[in-house]
């Protein structure tokens, strides 16, 4: 793993470790991953998504026995974060999205689907789809990426701009 992988994961587990209990049982959204496997690892009851679209299948967010549900960087892939959001069961959420950055354009993969971003989020933007979905952000924080040196102009500003956001909230 690299090493801005490896700051982002230590930053997202001690966030989840600030509103989270062990004992929470807890639906990553999203296929099995590094992040969700370093979750469990550090003693967290964690399943994932199987892979489902999201966008048409929530079943997976409706089952009452989940506490907590995590989504990091998976809602900017969505077409429509807002239904599912508005679905969840669970009393908290967490969720880090990618801002949108004003000097880059948003990511795109042109031979994956599943791998585009259709939302870069401003915070304001991000907010407000938590609110009209039913929660309330308890807590949040900014983060920059892992600091790498480069030359010109846009690795300079991606050291100086926040790039990550992430939020702890509670239904309403």
């Amino acid at each position: 793993m690299d090493k801005a992988t490896e700051w982002r994961y230590r930053k997202t587990l001690s966030f989840i470790s600030k509103h989270c209990s062990i004992s929470d049982n807890i639906l990553d959204l999203g296929v099995p991953n590094h992040l969700s496997k370093l979750m469990q690892a550090k003693g967290y009851q964690v399943m994932n998504t199987k892979g489902e679209n999201l966008d048409l299948d929530v079943k997976s967010v409706l089952d009452p026995s989940i506490n907590c549900v995590t989504a990091f960087e998976i809602f900017e892939h969505m077409l429509a974060p807002f239904n599912i959001l508005r679905q969840i069961k669970a009393k908290k959420i967490i969720a880090s999205v990618p801002l949108k950055l004003w000097f880059a354009d948003a990511y795109w993969n042109e031979t994956d689907d599943r791998d585009k971003h259709y939302h870069e989020f401003e915070i304001k933007q991000f907010n407000f789809l938590l609110g009209k979905t039913g929660w309330k952000i308890i807590d949040s924080e900014l983060w920059r990426p892992y600091k790498k040196i480069g030359f010109g102009i846009r690795p300079f500003l991606r050291m100086i701009t926040n790039r990550y956001y992430i939020v702890y909230c509670e239904r309403i």
